[in-house]
């Protein structure tokens, strides 16, 4: 039996599929669009009460066209973070329709929202090819350092903040690839695309509060892993060395985006049966919300005073999913839980 906890709708959104959420120290919250079929018009926007959206951190910056340089702007934003620090990290794949990255303007970009301006861009380019898409980060501010999920090919990015240095690693590592024997069924049916299962790779990604353990997983299979990441920022480790300090967590739901509080507890959503269920450190499951509202419950980001907020995708509804039907028939949608 679920442990019920209610649900607050924040925002709606009838038009554009977001995918991200992110809430700040200071309350503002802010969602993503990423540019994939369907209409869009914004990649970033900070959201406001009554469904109000305003592009960040301009228009400008939000204003991309085929054609325009990508370096300067938004080409297909997959999430978006704030750190401990209230810095914002903007996950941007330059990879629209999750086809082909767009003139190596795949990019990891630091705003401060004290000021609303770009500190830092982080360029992906000669790290990953153009099939990737870089999908989630999480930073440690500590250790300065961030990683970051490639969903399309499987890998964890690893960039030095100080340096700009980034690497990839595990790439051929069956942690950071969908599991091909498992069959993803979600609203009945297989999820598949062009009439083959789809497969979509390493991509949730948690860091532990103390920054000792990175969490991941591939999206379309229930299997969970993680790694101390003082072997991920090992430049001296081999990529056989590195493998097998991966830990394999077991079997546990089918997910997308993760999220750790303060205690170390991991949220996770179950997609299949449109849930919130909690990992506590020693890996013990609990269901703490189960609602039919939580369609493909995406991502997370969780307040200082202890808010879960959840963006949800509703992904198998689209037309790629459903041999070119729209099967969604409610509103994109923010919500946040108390958790304590």
């Amino acid at each position: 039996m679920a442990e019920q906890r209610a649900l607050e709708l924040l925002f709606s959104d009838d038009t554009f599929q977001l995918t991200g959420v992110a809430i700040s120290r200071q309350g503002r919250l802010f969602t993503n669009y990423p540019l994939w079929p369907g209409p869009h018009k914004y990649s970033l926007v900070e959201v406001f009460a009554n469904n109000v959206v305003k592009p960040y951190p301009s228009e400008e910056m939000n204003s991309w066209k085929d054609g325009d340089d990508g370096k300067n702007k938004w080409v297909c934003v997959q999430a978006v973070y704030i750190d401990d620090t209230d810095m914002m990290w903007v996950v941007d794949p330059a990879c629209p329709f999750m086809e082909k990255v767009y003139e190596n303007s795949h990019k990891l970009v630091k705003i401060n929202l004290q000021t609303n301006e770009i500190e830092k861009v982080y360029w992906f380019e000669g790290v990953t090819s153009d099939k990737s898409y870089i999908n989630d980060v999480r930073v440690d501010t500590k250790r300065r350092f961030a990683y970051l999920t490639n969903s399309n090919e499987g890998g964890i990015l690893v960039v030095d903040l100080v340096s700009g240095k980034i690497k990839q690693v595990l790439q051929n590592h069956y942690s950071v690839k969908s599991d091909p024997g498992f069959k993803f069924v979600i609203d009945g049916k297989e999820f598949s695309k062009k009439g083959e299962p789809a497969k979509m790779h390493s991509d949730g990604i948690a860091l532990t509060p103390d920054g000792l353990y990175l969490y991941y997983k591939p999206l379309t299979d229930n299997k969970l892993y993680r790694i101390k990441t003082q072997y991920l920022r090992n430049d001296i480790l081999s990529a056989e060395e590195l493998e097998k300090e991966v830990e394999d967590l077991g079997a546990f739901i089918t997910t997308d985006g993760m999220a750790c509080d303060k205690k170390g507890n991991l949220y996770l959503g179950d997609l299949q049966q449109s849930s919130i269920v909690q990992l506590t450190p020693d890996l013990q499951a609990k269901t703490i919300v189960q609602d039919e509202r939580l369609i493909w419950p995406d991502s997370y980001s969780i307040s200082d005073d202890d808010y879960l907020y959840i963006s949800c995708s509703q992904i198998q509804k689209q037309p790629d999913y459903n041999e070119n039907e729209n099967k969604r028939t409610s509103a994109y949608t923010l919500y946040r839980m108390k958790l304590s």
